[in-house]
């Protein structure tokens, strides 16, 4: 066994920091995520009073760790449920978790039959339908430690090794017990002199043991793909979830690491010390104390030094950001958006985009243009994107991004490209996309092979989706629209070929009863804007 040295700098820095975590951590339960479903139910309605009892009887037995139970089993629409904490918290820590799990969907998800809720130490959902013992990987989530690791190359080498290997046998002890047993377990694994990752796996308890294998074992598989290069990450799905750190994130006194296969503890005396004289003098007495003394200070001092330093970064890159998202929001305020639209709704965390689209892979990009570069993205959910990502050399800057939102936002139609949302970070614009997986018009035009498919039926509703879109943007919206680049480039075609109209980039709005604009430049392409606008 590894002896634990007290007198170790490293040891005591990741000790305090340890402490000063966990301290915060139980002192406020800390959310994650919540997912509502879109199956709602009626006010007053027989599903209504069941899902209250149900949170009522989760409120009740908020100290336990596990908590399943059904309400209405004998009514027309039953609810199921359960609450699982975190294998390592206390039951005052559960218990504030569920409390606070409890009132999260009740304020957010209060007229949805499907609903799902995670926090740091506890996990509480609820659905129309029996889940329990049945393993369920949706929704499923990703979580990154946005610091970067050093050596990012070597770093997935010792994780793949290492730690996807020691969380393959864990998996295994884990599952390795009935249906109803606590399945949580944690394992540190030392991948340098002074670096250890701190693993951590759970099941709620009503899976079987081959089920919580299954679970894990896939949320495993989601850890490079999802977390490569950083520091720490986490999968969470409502049957299971993985967590890695290169700090200690859990209770390490409560969760004693399970022992590898085959090794057994050494026997006490191969870990007592010498026998016979062993009295300490005073002098080492003090020296020991004086060098424990200063060892913590210069530990304080420098990590009070590089947490002001990387305070200061964080600060400088947040007050970018700020500019830009506070223009933003300015800018739509000004441009009579409805009363209900929320652009905060839009966005996306660039982590989210940047492991969607495998850090902007040469391999995902689908599209070039003057702007820059669109990259084809999965969501952990499943869910495909496009990403338009807009070149720093590009003349397109905020104003052009918030442009592109503002039109997206306030028109909808069939034959236009639906916007998702939008990234903003630092120097990062980036726009999400529905994706379009035919691509564009020009593809099948300008290829004598792709021509082919092009059968009148199919040409007639692309030319009919366009006039429809353009009809639209022209005169039916309650903005009046040029386009200004309506190129084949432009047009996009879906799975049933249905012709969008895309990039309002360069859009310039005509609001309601104005028939004119000025302008100091013609911007777009010639050949594709409208005969009116390039020679008016």
């Amino acid at each position: 066994m590894t002896s634990f040295n007290p007198f170790s700098l490293p040891n005591v820095f990741l000790s305090m920091l340890s402490l000063i975590s966990l301290t915060a951590h139980a002192a406020d339960p800390i959310p994650l995520y919540t997912v509502c479903e879109n199956t709602t139910f009626s006010p007053n309605s027989i599903y209504q009073s069941n899902l209250k009892s149900l949170l009522s009887s989760f409120s009740s037995n908020a100290n336990l760790e596990f908590y399943a139970t059904a309400k209405g089993q004998n009514t027309s629409d039953p609810v199921y449920g359960l609450s699982n904490c975190r294998g390592d918290v206390t039951s005052q820590v559960c218990r504030e978790c569920v409390e606070a799990a409890v009132k999260e969907l009740t304020n957010k998800c209060s007229r949805q039959k499907v609903a799902v809720t995670w926090y740091d130490e506890c996990i509480l959902r609820y659905s129309n339908w029996s889940f329990l013992t049945t393993v369920d990987e949706r929704p499923r989530i990703g979580f990154l430690n946005t610091q970067n690791v050093t050596d990012q190359d070597k770093f997935n080498q010792l994780l793949n090794m290492s730690m996807i290997a020691s969380l393959t046998d864990l998996a295994r002890e884990i599952s390795d017990v009935s249906t109803g047993a606590k399945k949580f377990g944690t394992r540190q694994v030392n991948i340098s002199a002074f670096q250890t990752l701190y693993n951590l796996l759970q099941c709620t308890p009503d899976l079987s043991g081959a089920d919580c294998y299954t679970c894990l074992l896939d949320a495993i598989n989601l850890v490079p793909w999802c977390c490569s290069g950083k520091q720490g990450g986490r999968i969470v799905f409502p049957s299971c979830n993985i967590r890695y750190e290169l700090y200690p994130f859990y209770w390490i006194a409560a969760t004693a690491p399970l022992p590898s296969p085959g090794l057994e503890p050494p026997p006490p005396d191969s870990v007592s010390g010498p026998k016979g004289k062993g009295k300490i003098s005073p002098v080492v007495i003090i020296a020991i104390v004086v060098t424990i003394a200063a060892s913590v200070v210069l530990v304080i001092l420098a990590y009070c030094f590089l947490r002001r330093r990387a305070r200061k970064k964080s600060d400088a890159i947040n007050e970018e950001s700020s500019k830009q998202s506070d223009g933003l929001l300015n800018y739509h305020a000004a441009s009579e958006i409805p009363a209900d639209f929320a652009v905060e709704s839009l966005q996306f965390d660039f982590v989210t985009i940047e492991a969607a689209t495998n850090k902007f892979s040469d391999d995902n990009k689908i599209g070039e243009g003057g702007f820059g570069k669109v990259y084809k993205g999965v969501l952990l959910d499943g869910k495909e994107i496009a990403v338009k990502r807009f070149s720093s050399k590009s003349l397109q800057g905020l104003e052009e991004l918030k442009n592109e939102i503002i039109l997206i936002a306030k028109l909808q139609h069939k034959n236009l490209v639906r916007l998702l949302g939008f990234g903003i970070e630092g120097g990062e614009k980036l726009l999400v996309y529905e994706f379009m997986p035919n691509k564009s018009l020009d593809i099948f035009i300008f290829d004598s092979k792709r021509r082919l498919l092009l059968d009148w039926k199919i040409c007639y509703n692309i030319i009919s989706g366009i006039a429809r879109g353009l009809l639209y943007l022209r005169e039916d919206s309650r903005l009046k629209i040029i386009h200004r680049d309506l190129k084949p480039g432009n047009v996009l075609l879906d799975h049933d070929m249905v012709a969008k109209i895309s990039d309002f980039g360069m859009a310039r709005i005509f609001y309601e009863k104005q028939n004119i604009a000025n302008t100091k430049r013609i911007v777009g392409t010639y050949g594709y804007m409208a005969p009116e606008y390039a020679m008016e």
